[in-house]
Order: structure tokens, then C-alpha cells, then sequence
């Protein structure tokens, strides 16, 4: 699970994720139509995050897609999973309580070499996005997503790039999720957040007081 220690700044976040995404995701001109799920005869898909919340309800979305859930929390249980029964698709999160997802991918693509996988981080950077692509990930996908980007980043067309969301977050949606996870993270420990995020500890009770912006 990522630690508050290695939480940086919203401004500097959002920069790094926005140069993964220039560089990651391809270009979207005169791209092919999307792949259709129906085409691929093993529809298992590994969804790899220690985030239980979020990995149950994207395990159930993409259930209801048509993809074979299996679910696992930790490296350890990636890379047996990797290795026993190795997944046509994969959604896997970088930063987990004992390791690097980048692991579970590498393993995953040397015994299943055509699984499609989809990188997941909330603190996205460059080193990262081009790392996951030269382990075998196809995409990279910075937090907080959902079923339909999942689902677009998987069956993305090899010559295509996946489509920028239709509604994106605003700037100060993106800021209160951050904020939030950090938060939270800091089993809601006021003063700890506060002090992690270097704000003003009335500023953040305000903020957290508040319902998130659209």
C-alpha cells in the first residue's frame, strides 16, 4: 500500500501525468475501430490493486463487460497467478504493500506473451509509463479510472490511441481526489494530512468538509 511518505504535490502530480499521457497513449487520427471483447476466446483478466474498494468495483463493472475476473491484492498473489494460470488481460497497479506491480507484468508477459496489459498508478510519471511498456504492458493509465477506460485501454487496436475520456475531470476534481487519498491514507488523520500535503491544517478541514467539485 503507498505509504504518505512518497505523496507529492497535486501541480507536480498532475504535470507528470499529463507528459505520460502525451507520450504513452497513441494517436488517435484516422485510428481503426476498437477491438471487440467477442473476438478473444480467453476472456480472463487479472485485476491486480491493493485498493479493495476500487478493485471490487472495477472487478464487478468489468465482470458485467464480459471479462473473466480474477482478483489478487498483493505481488506475491499476482505472480502466482502469473505463473499458474496466466490471464489474457491484466490491469495492474504499480505501487502495492510488497512491491512493484512492474513484476507481475514482466512475469505475466514471459508466460503468457500476446496478455494485454494495462499499467495503473496514481502518481503517474514518465520513467514509469516507458518502463511498463518495455515490460510488456500496452498502455498506462493514471488513477482515479474507470470500467470504460479500463475496457478502452484493453482492447485498444495495436495501431490506435485510446480516446481521451469524453468528460474529464476537472482541475479541482483531480485536487479533492488527492487530497482524499491522502487522507485517507493517513487512516484520516487531520493533522498528518495537513502536514504531508504542507497545508494549513484549517485549510484542509475546509476543504475536506466540502462535497467534491464536478
Amino acid at each position: 500500500m503507498t505509504s504518505c511518505k512518497e505523496k507529492k504535490t497535486f501541480l507536480s502530480c498532475c504535470n507528470l501525468v499529463n507528459s505520460a499521457y502525451m507520450l504513452v497513449m497513441r494517436s488517435i487520427k484516422n485510428a481503426p475501430e476498437q477491438l471487440k471483447l467477442a473476438d478473444f476466446a480467453d476472456k480472463s483478466l487479472l485485476i491486480l490493486d491493493d485498493d479493495d474498494p476500487l478493485r471490487g468495483r472495477l472487478a464487478r463493472a468489468m465482470e458485467k463487460k464480459g471479462f473473466v475476473v480474477k482478483e489478487a491484492k498483493t505481488v506475491a498473489e499476482g505472480l502466482n497467478v502469473a505463473r499458474t494460470a496466466p490471464t489474457a488481460f491484466a490491469v495492474v497497479d504499480l505501487r502495492l504493500e510488497d512491491g512493484n506491480g512492474l513484476d507481475v507484468v514482466k512475469e505475466l508477459s514471459k508466460h503468457k506473451k500476446d496478455s494485454r496489459i494495462v499499467m495503473l498508478t496514481g502518481y503517474g510519471n514518465l520513467p514509469t509509463a516507458v518502463a511498463a511498456v518495455k515490460v510488456g504492458a500496452i498502455d498506462y493509465i493514471a488513477k482515479p479510472v474507470d470500467a470504460d477506460d479500463v475496457e478502452a485501454a484493453l482492447l485498444a487496436s495495436p495501431e490506435s490511441k485510446a480516446k481521451p475520456p469524453e468528460n474529464p475531470m476537472s482541475a479541482d476534481r483531480v485536487k479533492w481526489e488527492h487530497i482524499h487519498r491522502v487522507f485517507e491514507l493517513c487512516n484520516r488523520n487531520v493533522s498528518e494530512t495537513a502536514r504531508r500535503l504542507k497545508m494549513h491544517r484549517r485549510t484542509l478541514q475546509r476543504i475536506l468538509s466540502k462535497r467534491s467539485p464536478k
